[in-house]
């Protein structure tokens, strides 16, 4: 009998012959040569930890709150296209299967049901992410997020223009299914008879969203606005000054931009640059519950996952999702006690040795010592 998986590489490996080829490689693929996807797995690989012996660790806290919003570990679910490409429920299962792991799911504004479907299935906190691509639809997105009571709006602000991935245009990939959130545009545009476009939601239909209009977005909802694709300090102290009310450190999993620090090699100096005055997360190459302890440890509050999702939905639809949360917390869990720590609130200093060359890294409290290994 065959053994289900027991970590999340044995879900990729599930996954891989149970998804066509085109759908894999969308999944899979990253920008241009693939550095920082490749990256986003190696940094988190170069740090290790520190463990701490012979001391009581054997009730522990993992649960946590991110604005408020209780879950039960600090992985959360990032906000990804089109999760019917895995499975026939899409992201239906996925946030049934979040909410069975009690944690929080951000939903794409290119997801392939609507949003309004999500909140209906999902039994735990849902944020909604929003790219914008024009004035009318993002206050219609926003409104509706809102109504459907999604928690916050995740604002993607690292995807000036679109990046098509070299894969996918070998492929010649069309993404299969509709925009469940474009639905009711398309239909009132077959039922009038207008000879007008629909959003192409890949390419901008409008000029790029800047600084300057956030006084605009923040006037459309009373809800906190998580600023994604952070990379910088400096954009970590712009978020600030604009009204963020989080930061989401990420790089789409180096899907976007290519050659660029990794996500948590980025992390140290936006916590820095906050110093404490937002929460922080970040996302990319999350694979273990010890990468979990390590983004923590360095000054993020949880971290979300989105490859892995695929994979449990390929699998074992809402079940494989949920199962492979409980992997993380597992892992997280045990790597919390070799460590001797009792609860994510009040983590030790010095639990990690940082790789050389990336110089004293910083977090709000200290600096982390370059260590021997």
């Amino acid at each position: 009998m065959r053994l289900e998986p027991i970590n999340l590489f044995d879900y990729e490996a599930r996954a891989r012959p149970l998804l066509s080829h085109n759908n894999w490689e969308f999944i899979e693929a990253g920008a241009m040569d693939e550095i920082t996807t490749a990256r986003n797995r190696s940094a988190f690989e170069d740090i290790t930890l520190r463990p701490r012996f012979l001391i009581d660790a054997t009730e522990r806290k993992i649960a946590t709150t991110v604005l408020g919003e209780a879950i039960s570990f600090p992985v959360m679910i990032s906000p990804t296209d089109g999760h019917g490409l895995a499975y026939s429920e899409a992201e239906c299962a996925t946030a049934r299967g979040a909410g069975m792991s009690k944690t929080l799911m951000m939903c794409s504004t290119s997801s392939h049901c609507s949003l309004e479907e999500i909140a209906a299935a999902a039994t735990g906190p849902l944020w909604f992410q929003l790219s914008h691509r024009g004035y009318g639809p993002t206050e219609n997105l926003v409104q509706r997020a809102e109504a459907a009571g999604y928690k916050a709006i995740v604002l993607t602000i690292d995807a000036p223009i679109p990046t098509p991935k070299e894969r996918d245009i070998r492929n010649r990939f069309v993404r299969p299914g509709e925009m469940g959130n474009f639905r009711e545009f398309l239909k009132q545009t077959a039922d009038t008879g207008d000879d007008v476009d629909p959003p192409n939601w890949e390419m901008p239909s409008a000029p790029p969203l800047t600084w300057q209009d956030l006084e605009w977005l923040r006037s459309l909802t009373n809800l906190p606005i998580v600023f994604k694709g952070v990379r910088t300090a400096e954009d970590a102290r712009l978020a600030l000054e604009h009204g963020a009310n989080a930061i989401m450190v990420s790089t789409h999993g180096g899907r976007r931009m290519d050659t660029t620090m990794s996500s948590i090699e980025a992390l140290p100096e936006i916590v820095t640059a906050t110093a404490g005055r937002v929460e922080i997360y970040v996302d990319s190459g999350v694979r273990r519950g010890s990468d979990v302890l390590k983004a923590l440890a360095l000054g993020a509050t949880a971290v979300s996952v989105g490859r892995p999702l695929y994979w449990g939905l390929a699998v074992n639809g809402a079940e494989g999702v949920h199962h492979m949360l409980e992997l993380l917390r597992e892992e997280f869990n045990r790597a919390m006690a070799y460590c001797g720590q009792n609860s994510v609130d009040d983590l030790e200093e010095r639990l990690l040795n940082i790789p050389r060359e990336w110089g004293p890294v910083r977090t709000e409290n200290d600096i982390v010592e370059r260590l021997p290994f």
